[in-house]
């Protein structure tokens, strides 16, 4: 098997190459080999945590089939707006007291308005002057002027996904199209914002949707790439196409790896439900995480999520770069490899009502 060589030295991998990989003609192991080979070159062992603060919930104009914050949902959101710059700094400081290497503000809405878009740089600003932390915004669509408002805030990147290939994405959402994220991720690049895209899965999308977004990311050479799955939520018009197991978002992790050697691959939205005893086995080709939870869902804790890193022989790196201890991130229980034991502090749960 030559798919590491390939991905590293070229020539790339294309995308009848591509597309085997999603299938039975490659075995899964061998194939996570391959792709840990590719993110040990650029990451080493070396795991990035992102948070999430849903800074604006629900009231959405478009009709996204897949999200629970959307105009044609009926999943039981409760809409509120814009969060103060106060709880969005607040929220900063939780994120970096829990380890966080990103802190990522998600805003639902077509797009902010000037005003919008002016309180959220305030807030950034105040975020950027108190705390180490890498800052990724994504707030819908935008132009030019309004990247460049975030860009001079001291946004660090800006997130939009275009979620599903180009052909599939009437399927998915009629009230802007794929042209128009393509658009934004080009104004964000054009003010020198480093621009975060990637898809979700399980959306009935074919395996050449997924590679053609592979590639897609690898021709824009976007540096960070989150891949969600599907989140089922009843209410919403997407639910689920009966098409992720777990040895399924493995894979896609690990073509996305491939096809995108130096990228941050996320195992994102989606992979404690889908992937389950092989969560762990993500972190072969992805080299990032979203820990306590997403927009209306919930995730895993970060100490449990620690904790998996842990044991799987992974690190986590904090935003100077440098390893952060165990101790810092809240495991400081005893782990003795050699004599078989281990120690861990009881955990106390209140009863469930």
């Amino acid at each position: 098997m030559d798919l590491a060589r390939r991905s590293l030295e070229g020539p790339p991998l294309e995308v009848e190459e591509l597309l085997a990989l999603l299938g039975p003609e490659v075995s899964l192991l061998p194939l996570l080999h391959e792709a840990y080979i590719v993110r040990q070159r650029f990451f080493e062992k070396r795991v990035q945590v992102h948070i999430l603060n849903n800074a604006r919930n629900a009231r959405c104009p478009e009709d996204c089939g897949y999200c629970s914050q959307s105009a044609v949902t009926r999943a039981p959101v409760q809409p509120y707006e814009w969060k103060s710059s106060a709880q969005l700094l607040a929220g900063a400081r939780e994120a970096h007291d829990a380890g966080a290497f990103r802190y990522c503000i998600v805003a639902s809405g077509r797009g902010p308005t000037e005003r919008q878009l002016r309180a959220l740089a305030e807030s950034v600003r105040a975020i950027k002057h108190e705390l180490p932390l890498q800052v990724c915004v994504s707030v819908g669509l935008l132009d030019e002027d309004k990247a460049r408002l975030l860009k001079e805030a001291g946004v660090d990147r800006l997130n939009h996904n275009l979620n599903t290939s180009e052909r599939h994405y009437p399927s998915i959402c009629s009230t802007h199209s794929y042209a128009d994220r393509i658009s934004t991720l080009a104004a964000a690049r054009t003010v020198g914002l480093e621009i975060c895209s990637g898809m979700i899965i399980g959306m009935g999308e074919s395996d050449r949707d997924i590679v053609e977004v592979a590639l897609t990311l690898r021709g824009l050479e976007v540096p960070s790439i989150p891949v969600n799955f599907l989140i089922p939520i009843d209410g919403n018009p997407v639910v689920r196409d009966g098409s992720l197991t777990p040895e399924r978002c493995l894979r896609v992790l690990a073509m996305f790896r491939l096809a995108n050697p130096k990228a941050e691959i996320r195992a994102a939205g989606g992979r404690e439900g889908h992937l389950g005893a092989l969560e762990a086995l993500a972190l072969y080709p992805a080299n990032s995480l979203f820990v306590e939870g997403y927009l209306t869902t919930r995730g895993r804790r970060a100490a449990d999520t620690y904790r998996m890193i842990r044991e799987a022989g992974f690190v986590v790196e904090r935003p100077d770069g440098k390893v952060a201890s165990w101790e810092e991130l809240g495991l400081d229980d005893v782990f003795q490899v050699e004599g078989r034991s281990e120690v861990l502090k009881p955990e106390i749960r209140s009863p469930s009502v």
